[in-house]
Parts: C-alpha cells; structure tokens; sequence
C-alpha cells in the first residue's frame, strides 16, 4: 500500500496551515488555519472494503501544570501521553484521495458536528473535547479534524502520526460518540495494512529552529 501526501513530508516540520495554532512573537501563539492536510493513496490490498485516517500526538505532556506557563518549562523528561487529533472511519474503499481542506477549513469553537460525515464516512471526536472542557467558550463535542497546538513552553517537538488503516469490513462496529483508543481496538483484527506519515511542530522558537 502507497500512502503520501503533498502538504506533509514525512519527518519534516507541518506547515502552519494545517495547525490548530501558530507561533506569534507577542503571544508565543495565534489561532491558524486549522486546515485538514491532503493525502492520497494507491495499491489497496486485495479486500478491502473501507478505510480508517487517525492522527495522534504522542508527545502530550502526561501533567498540564507547567503547559503555556510564563516562566515555567516543560521538561523534555516529563512522560508522555497520547492526544487524537483526527479520528475518521468508514471511508470507502472507492476513495483514493483526501483533499486539503476537504473535512477542515478553519477552527470552530465548541467543536465541528459529527459523527457523519463525506461520502457515508464518520468521525470520532478527537481529544480537544477534553482539552476544552472546563473552557465556557470552547468547550463541546470536538469531531473530526484540528490540528496542532503543542505547549509553547516545551522543550521537545511533538510528533503527529497519521496512519492509514486497509480494513476488510465496510463499517466498523462502532455506535454513537466514539474517539480514537475506541477505534484502536475496534479494528483489531481487521487490518489488511496500514501505512503512516509523521509530521513534527512545535511552538517554541529553540526548538523550531533545531528542526
């Protein structure tokens, strides 16, 4: 199975265009463009019957206390943790392209509707629900595709991974409001092939200028 895309290369930084936020010199950092990067794809394996994009960040800081704190880092040593950026099933094998800004242009707060959505697909709700929780503005039912935002004070660049999945079952066994770690195991069993392309980003200034 081929997997690429023309608005990410793989091991290379993420264009600000299709992060949640992006760096601003008064601010550390701005809303951006939020837009949903293109993929395309070729030699499905033999059977199968639908598709599966997630994207996570597995460098999430495991405790916010120190995240976007002035005067405050966070260590490079803290553990990390899992944070889902983009959660879509069912996308029919008939697809061989996702276009840029197809399933996200821009950031809506309280989060874009789901679960259905293009050509009989459907998307989970990725892990800014959570995030923004307790936020009185932003708080709601995240689904879809935003992008990154990793803690402008951190110390690493995180890493997104969006894995293609070749599945042998039309639709996933999956029901009402679902999110990544549920698609994880309900897919178990079902993968013909699976291929991935990992962005980097960052906020912070020392470390964009490493990458």
């Amino acid at each position: 199975m081929k997997f690429w895309s023309d608005s990410i290369q793989d091991g290379k930084a993420i264009p600000a265009q299709y992060a949640f936020c992006k760096y601003d010199a008064k601010d550390h950092l701005a809303m951006s463009d939020n837009k949903n990067p293109h993929f395309a794809w070729s030699n499905l394996p033999a059977g199968t019957k639908s598709l599966a994009l997630i994207c996570h960040d597995y460098d999430v800081p495991s405790k916010g206390d120190d995240v976007n704190q002035e005067g405050k880092v966070v260590p490079a040593s803290m553990p990390r943790v899992d944070f889902f950026h983009w959660v879509l099933i069912d996308l029919p094998a008939t697809r061989t392209a996702i276009a840029e800004g197809e399933f996200s242009n821009g950031i809506t707060a309280r989060g874009k509707s789901g679960p259905e959505s293009l050509d009989g697909s459907r998307q989970g709700i990725n892990d800014y629900t959570g995030w923004f929780a307790s936020d009185k503005d932003m708080s709601g039912d995240y689904y879809g595709y935003d992008g990154c935002c990793p803690p402008w004070n951190d110390e690493i660049a995180h890493h997104y991974v969006f894995t293609l999945y070749a599945l042998d079952v039309e639709k996933l066994d999956l029901t009402g409001k679902f999110a990544g770690a549920d698609v994880w195991k309900a897919i178990e069993g079902h993968v013909l092939d699976k291929a991935a392309i990992t962005g980097v980003y960052s906020l912070n200034p020392d470390v964009v200028a490493k990458l």
